[in-house]
């Protein structure tokens, strides 16, 4: 192996090793971050239109009831979601490692 290849080898994992580190310290829990307060700006939303699915009176309900055929993909995963969170507590708390 000749010199200018080993070099380029070395570059290129010195390349890989760095472009994984910023990846890991930088990149990955932004998204993470940004993801997660995403979905949670889509259940506070899919709330305020639905409320009778967990039981809570709301006066508007005839009018969002229009935007179920649009929202009807979403419905289901956001019903499930949020039968299975504990609490929005339980769910900021993770996020401060409580």
């Amino acid at each position: 192996m000749t010199l200018a290849a080993r070099i380029e080898s070395f570059r290129l994992l010195v390349e890989e090793w760095v472009r994984g580190l910023y990846h890991g310290m930088i990149t990955h829990p932004a998204y993470e971050k940004i993801e997660k307060q995403a979905e949670d700006y889509e259940d506070a939303f899919m709330l305020a239109c639905f409320p009778d699915a967990f039981g809570i009176p709301s006066p508007v309900s005839y009018y969002t009831a229009e935007l179920l055929p649009y929202l009807e993909d979403e419905f289901e995963a956001w019903e499930r979601r949020m039968w299975d969170r504990g609490s929005l507590l339980e769910r900021k708390g993770h996020q401060y490692h409580f």
